[in-house]
């Protein structure tokens, strides 16, 4: 049912969208230095496996295994820091199942990989979301707020002891959709998405987490579907999916990245040449750092041959000269004899040494058969092709010139900022997380007119809050009455912060 009256107090006892969000930026700031201080949650987690599960345009999605006992929350950014010496890349979690991860990377690390490292940004989620709180108290005129005090009259109202009615149309600003039944809340956010985009509107849809943004996109789109609509051109999952189908809809065709791809399949030449370049880089780095510990290898056993030859060479020498004193022995003067005696040596002791050291021969004949097969097997494994060396040394000049691998990513991403902004702004109905949102740079530039939360209760009141200013015109909050005190995410004020 739809509700907005909030009963028990009066509204010039609430705080405003400005006050909750001078509040929650303290709030967050103070996490930030506790985590940066500690250095707990941060810390960098090794012996971590990984496997490609799908990969969309730039994207890709991995399932990465950290060791029992550890784990990291969703949205939360981090560094992947393959080994053999590759190049780290950077990701966000869309999904935590104790130590498993789903990961969305923005380079490729391979089909699997072992002994991977990855580094947490908690701290730096947070100081980007505090400083976008910061920036709509700054730049007010660039927000709208107006929307978003209606929410902060309602935050405040279900943390400080007000009654939500359980009746009424809602206001044209602030609507909520209470149930206790999630489907029923699911549905009726569904008929208002088809309402509003009929009627020309922009929606902004947040949700806690990204399973349950693929299953509402997935209840939005069969309904359009239902209705003869065109959902493959309105709808847009921002993230990629978790999911192959929810409801019977492939939602990964949904996804905004899978979408502007095909859209933008045919990139500037410039552009398309520095991708493949620093592709080819990712390529061959690899391969040659392989090559090289191959060659390594080769060498250390070359090494090893050549002592063993030297070995060899010198027994034979002892061998030779015990033939030559066994062949003159009888003719030598006898004082020689005497000298040879005296340190041991006879016909007898002649023939002993020369059993020993034809011993000791066939013995490192055996073990240069050994080095040489594993020479053999390493000479094609260590081989470069003549002309692998010399693009990659072109390669990596190039790179450095341009600042490096970092500089290059931020070129990309800064030249694809633009065409993602055009893109988005172009979408009818967006769908993300509320954390998203509030941490996502591209999100401060664009504006929609309307914000459906989805599942309200369980997203904290600065996301939310976040996510408020980028609106226009009006707030849906969806969610289950009983959740906001189990949840406790939107409490915030001064008693409740100590």
């Amino acid at each position: 049912m739809m509700a907005t009256a909030v009963r028990g107090q009066s509204y010039k006892n609430f705080m405003t969208a400005r006050d909750l969000l001078g509040t929650w930026a303290l709030r967050l700031e103070a996490e930030q230095n506790r985590v940066s201080g500690t250095d707990l949650l941060d810390q960098a987690i090794h012996h971590v496996t990984c496997g490609l599960r799908h990969t969309i345009g730039t994207l890709h999605l991995y399932e990465l295994t950290l060791p029992q006992g550890t784990s990291i929350e969703h949205d939360t950014p981090l560094s992947i820091i393959p080994p053999n010496d590759m190049e780290p890349t950077e990701g966000i979690v869309l999904d935590a199942q104790g130590n498993v991860l789903i990961v969305q990377t923005f380079d490729t690390i391979g089909q699997s990989c072992v002994d991977v490292t990855i580094v947490p940004d908690r701290a730096g989620h947070l100081a980007t979301s505090a400083k976008r709180l910061r920036d709509m108290l700054s730049h007010p005129d660039a927000y709208r707020l107006g929307p978003a005090d209606r929410l902060a009259s309602l935050l405040e109202a279900t943390t400080g002891g007000g009654e939500l009615s359980g009746t009424g149309p809602g206001s044209s600003i602030l609507a909520t959709v209470w149930s206790d039944e999630l489907s029923v809340r699911r549905q009726r956010l569904a008929v208002l998405a088809i309402e509003l985009l009929r009627a020309n509107k922009r929606i902004l849809v947040v949700s806690p987490d990204h399973q349950s943004a693929d299953a509402l996109v997935g209840t939005i789109a069969r309904a359009m579907r239902a209705l003869g609509l065109m959902y493959k051109t309105w709808v847009s999952r921002y993230e990629m999916a978790l999911a192959l189908q929810v409801e019977g809809i492939g939602i990964r065709e949904l996804g905004f990245e899978a979408q502007m791809h095909q859209f933008y399949a045919k990139s500037r030449a410039d552009k398309a040449a520095l991708r493949r370049k620093y592709d080819r880089f990712r390529e061959l780095t690899p391969i040659l750092a392989y090559k090289g510990q191959k060659q390594k290898d080769l060498d250390e056993v070359r090494l090893l041959e050549w002592r063993l030859l030297t070995q060899v060479s010198d027994l034979q020498a002892k061998i030779k000269d015990v033939h030559a004193t066994l062949a003159e022995y009888e003719n030598l003067p006898l004082f020689r004899r005497l000298s040879l005696q005296a340190v041991g040596k006879n016909v007898e002791s002649l023939h002993q040494y020369l059993a020993l050291y034809e011993s000791q021969c066939a013995e490192l004949r055996g073990e240069l058969d050994v080095a040489k097969v594993r020479i053999d097997e390493l000479v094609p494994e260590a081989a470069v092709p003549k002309d692998m060396r010399p693009e990659f040394d072109e390669l990596k000049e190039e790179i450095v010139r341009l600042g490096g691998t970092k500089k290059i990513r931020e070129l990309l991403a800064a030249e694809e900022d633009t065409n993602r902004q055009a893109f988005i702004q172009n979408r009818r109905l967006v769908v993300t997380t509320a954390s998203r949102v509030l941490s996502d740079p591209l999100f401060s530039r664009v504006r929609f007119d309307v914000l459906i939360a989805d599942e309200a209760p369980w997203i904290a009141a600065a996301p939310l809050l976040g996510a408020a200013g980028l609106v226009r015109e009006r707030i849906i909050i969806s969610g289950d009455t009983r959740d906001i005190a189990a949840a406790g995410l939107w409490a915030s004020r001064e008693a409740q912060l100590r």
